[in-house]
């Protein structure tokens, strides 16, 4: 499946944040990548421009596909209530996503990985979909079997308990997915109404 496997820091540099992981190489080189760094000539973005990175920005963030993305934003049309809203809830309720915000994985890809390799159950059920979307009250554990690799299990943390909408215990390393985010709670920096302006065109 194609994914951006070239250097994260150059897509951090574009959008000026650290959207894939570490922005620690930011504070050396926060100029957009380009001829000339700085010093070169950049024009205003126009309002489409600024939709489209908006878009792109969020697929990068979550990790997914176009194709992947449109089916979630129309899903997220498809829902009652506000349609920005929904589409974060659609991206946050991701199993991968999830699996990242419990801090079973140090990044999204990692936990992409943990969860492609059939590291991860869902209610008890081996669940190797990435894209898997969890309803309210889903338990979301490391597989038996898996708790035993202590390369899985040293990078485990507790960061899921800085996250309202989910419970970890770390003993014995279980989450839980207690209900759909609200909005204000996800920490992502994404404008989803340029997006949907975006795809009302």
């Amino acid at each position: 499946m194609a994914r951006y496997r070239a250097a994260k820091t150059k897509i951090s540099r574009i959008f000026g944040e650290p959207i894939l992981g570490n922005g620690k190489y930011l504070n050396k080189n926060s100029n957009p990548p380009g001829q000339h760094g700085a010093t070169r000539k950049r024009k205003s973005l126009g309002e489409y421009a600024l939709q489209l990175k908006e878009k792109q920005k969020a697929k990068y963030t979550y990790g997914l596909l176009e194709r992947q993305f449109h089916k979630t934003f129309v899903e997220a049309v498809r829902r009652k209530g506000v349609t920005g809203d929904n589409l974060i809830k659609l991206l946050e309720a991701r199993l991968d996503n999830t699996v990242y915000r419990l801090g079973m994985s140090l990044s999204r890809p990692g936990a992409r990985q943990l969860v492609a390799h059939k590291h991860i159950t869902v209610n008890d059920v081996v669940v190797n979909v990435p894209s898997f979307q969890l309803k309210p009250g889903d338990v979301i554990e490391l597989k038996e079997s898996t708790r035993s690799n202590t390369g899985i299990t040293s990078q485990i943390g507790t960061k899921g308990a800085k996250i309202n909408w989910l419970d970890w215990n770390p003993t014995e390393f279980r989450g839980t997915f207690i209900a759909y985010p609200e909005r204000e709670s996800v920490p992502e920096n994404i404008k989803e109404q340029l997006i949907i302006e975006l795809y009302s065109k």
